[in-house]
């Protein structure tokens, strides 16, 4: 046998070994799953163990309908039922949903954002039993005058949700509510980690503006590792991922100087919504300003995983039960609420998948 046979005979069982691990990169192309018309624009995605895919519907559009189920033929219908998948009215239905997620035990946890005249809720549906599970409201101090209830991501391992408040400036906040007893806390307020930094967030050449004023927005994009050992989050107008063991922040002795101490650095993003981490340590970003899926490794660099004119505003992420990473896009620099155009272009609403680098968690 040849020196060269040899060596690529060497070559090949490397790769083999390192396709078995899931370290190598997967060369899987985007796949567009489902498209919507101008009543369903998404909002963000979660999957539950068994594989069923619900999403809310973006508030930025102004639909009626909150939420929605994506069926297995790409139809939708409205969840969990009739008169709950749509504006609050007589004690059912919602305000405004952006969070969704799935906890192990298949409850789809739902955040409903607060407003002048009502407390921010986490409604609970038991996807099993198809009935209402619970509802925790969220009033204040827990939540502020600018509380912007955004993400959510389930801690089975601690009983807790952590949400991202994405409150004005500095009061930009990550809530933890205790699932058991409703209790709720405030955590990483006027830190450098939730506030969002000066940059501006410029799509296809405009630059976002909310208010009048140049969006500035502090911690949207929030996850979990598969372990439930970490905590990962960001501001989505911020270029760090950072991140905090879940056993810290779950620790009520620690002072608010002590608790930011234990926050750590994860590694390098651009202007986000969404992300989720997999089994690897990579955590998954979507890139809104140039409509692109990365991933910022272990080592910390980011890296351009997908760039796709298809990607117009990628929004939120979930792991799903055949161990595809799911995603959302929605235009949403076209909405009313961030644009002058009030022309919808369903052609841009859409469910999309790919396969990730190592193997993750179902519901994050």
């Amino acid at each position: 046998m040849t020196h060269l046979k040899k060596r690529l005979i060497a070559i090949t069982y490397s790769i083999t070994l390192l396709v078995s691990n899931g370290a190598l990169a997967n060369n899987s192309e985007l796949t567009t799953v489902a498209t919507f018309d101008a009543q369903h624009p998404p909002g963000n995605i979660a999957i539950t163990p068994s594989g069923r895919k619900f999403l809310s519907i973006h508030g930025f559009y102004g639909q009626n309908q909150k939420i929605m189920e994506l069926l297995s033929d790409g139809t939708t219908k409205p969840y969990p039922n009739e008169q709950w998948a749509y504006a609050y009215n007589k004690g059912k239905g919602f305000y405004g949903v952006l969070g969704v997620n799935v906890s192990s035990d298949g409850i789809l946890w739902m955040l409903d954002t607060s407003g002048p005249d009502h407390a921010g809720r986490l409604v609970g549906w038991d996807t099993n039993q198809e009935q209402l599970h619970k509802i925790i409201y969220l009033a204040k101090p827990t939540i502020t005058d600018t509380s912007f209830l955004n993400d959510l991501v389930i801690d089975n391992k601690h009983g807790v949700i952590y949400i991202a408040d994405t409150a004005q400036g500095s009061q930009a906040a990550i809530i933890i509510v205790n699932l058991k007893t409703g209790e709720a806390r405030r955590v990483l307020q006027d830190s450098q980690y939730t506030t969002a930094e000066n940059i501006d967030m410029v799509i296809n050449g405009r630059t976002m503006r909310l208010g009048g004023q140049p969006a500035r927005l502090g911690v949207n994009p929030i996850t979990l590792d598969p372990n439930e050992d970490w905590l990962y989050f960001g501001s989505m107008s911020g270029t760090s991922v950072y991140r905090i063991a879940t056993s810290a922040i779950n620790n009520e002795q620690l002072s608010a100087k002590a608790l930011e101490a234990k926050v750590m650095r994860y590694g390098t993003k651009p202007i986000s919504d969404g992300i989720t981490v997999d089994g690897g340590g990579n955590v998954y970003v979507t890139d809104i300003t140039n409509g692109a899926i990365g991933v910022v490794k272990p080592s910390g660099d980011y890296e351009v995983l997908f760039k796709d004119d298809r990607l117009s505003w990628p929004d939120g992420f979930s792991y799903g039960a055949d161990h595809k990473i799911y995603f959302t896009v929605n235009d949403l620099h076209n909405s009313p609420v961030l644009s002058n155009d009030k022309t919808q272009n369903p052609n841009k609403f859409k469910v999309m998948s790919f396969t990730p680098l190592v193997k993750g968690k179902v519901g994050r």
